[in-house]
């Protein structure tokens, strides 16, 4: 299975008034958003499948990234993923879909730093920290999947980059 874990784009500020789980993306958000996506579509990328938190900015930008690819009702929502989810749930979840899958998993940090971390450390007693930033991705060829996948860091890029690939791409 080969396994992507997107972050989110930028978001509004977080504010007293309303609920963190209803932030949007910004304007710039969105923005940067449809250029990593375009990016990862030059760079030959295909998802069978996405998957992303409930809450509204990653919800968006799965969205986003569902559009570009023109993959239509291949979105799913796991509540798991969610600040508050629990890794093992997640994995749980992954371990039921097809090893010939191409998942993109949308959601947050520190979540998804901490789940690449588990799969390319093989318990190891000092994972390096890894930070994705907003709208960065991980790819990792998940190699089994058992309580904790495990699997093979391919790369990491950050949306700096992707943008650059987007921007000097013949449109």
């Amino acid at each position: 299975m080969e396994l992507f874990i997107l972050r989110h784009g930028e978001a509004g500020q977080r504010s007293s008034l309303k609920s963190d789980r209803t932030r949007p993306l910004t304007s710039a958000g969105k923005v940067e958003v449809f250029e990593v996506a375009k990016a990862l579509k030059i760079m030959g990328l295909k998802f069978d499948l996405i998957v992303t938190s409930p809450l509204k900015r990653a919800y968006d930008t799965a969205v986003i990234v569902s559009d570009i690819f023109k993959i239509g009702n291949t979105v799913q929502v796991w509540k798991e993923l969610a600040p508050e989810g629990r890794r093992s749930e997640v994995y749980r979840k992954i371990s039921q879909l097809k090893e010939e899958s191409v998942v993109l998993i949308v959601g947050h940090q520190p979540l998804l730093g901490e789940m690449a971390n588990d799969m390319i450390h093989k318990g190891k007693s000092s994972p390096c920290n890894l930070l994705l930033k907003k709208a960065g991705i991980v790819r990792i060829r998940l190699l089994t999947k058992s309580n904790v996948p495990r699997g093979e860091l391919r790369w990491l890029i950050s949306p700096r980059i992707l943008k650059n690939i987007y921007k000097k791409s013949p449109k």
